[in-house]
């Protein structure tokens, strides 16, 4: 859960064109963008503990660990599987809730990549580009990265031709 992750693609829109229902959380202030994104459902994370709200779920992808990671387990179907990105699920827990869990760590590919920008070119898959700085600024990236006030979206470091 969390849709502020630093993922390349916003994963929203994937299970969407899928058919599959979304449901999110997120800050108030970002409500409206996310169900843009694909989610039907959104829970302010800031105000609603999501477990009170969302119950049976099939997947969760996590991408903030710690204690939302535990706490994402009780919204799952029995056999239900969460996907961290953050950090693996310890075997105990799964057991204590009954779903399965997985650690997802990307393996880039040029045929991976290829396929992803297939979906991009197709309009399948959409991302929200922020800022677009040249390599040289890549500092200034790292200090919007934590903290630094930008537009919302994607920060892209550019390399001259």
């Amino acid at each position: 859960m969390g849709p502020q992750a630093t993922l390349a693609v916003t994963p929203y829109n994937w299970p969407s064109w899928r058919g599959l229902h979304v449901v999110a959380t997120t800050a108030s202030a970002d409500r409206e963008y996310v169900r843009s994104l694909g989610a039907e459902r959104v829970v302010d994370y800031r105000t609603e503990r999501f477990e009170e709200s969302f119950k049976g779920l099939d997947v969760v992808l996590d991408t903030v660990g710690g204690d939302t990671q535990q706490r994402s387990l009780a919204v799952l179907k029995p056999d239900g599987i969460l996907v961290s990105v953050v950090s693996p699920v310890p075997e105990a827990a799964q057991q204590r809730y009954g779903v399965r869990a997985a650690y997802f760590y990307v393996d880039v590919t040029g045929a991976r990549l290829n396929e992803i920008t297939k979906l991009f070119d197709s309009g399948k898959l959409v991302t929200n580009v922020g800022a677009v700085l040249p390599l040289e600024e890549a500092r200034i990236a790292h200090e919007m990265l934590a903290g630094a006030p930008h537009k919302r979206g994607k920060i892209v470091l550019s390399i001259a031709a």
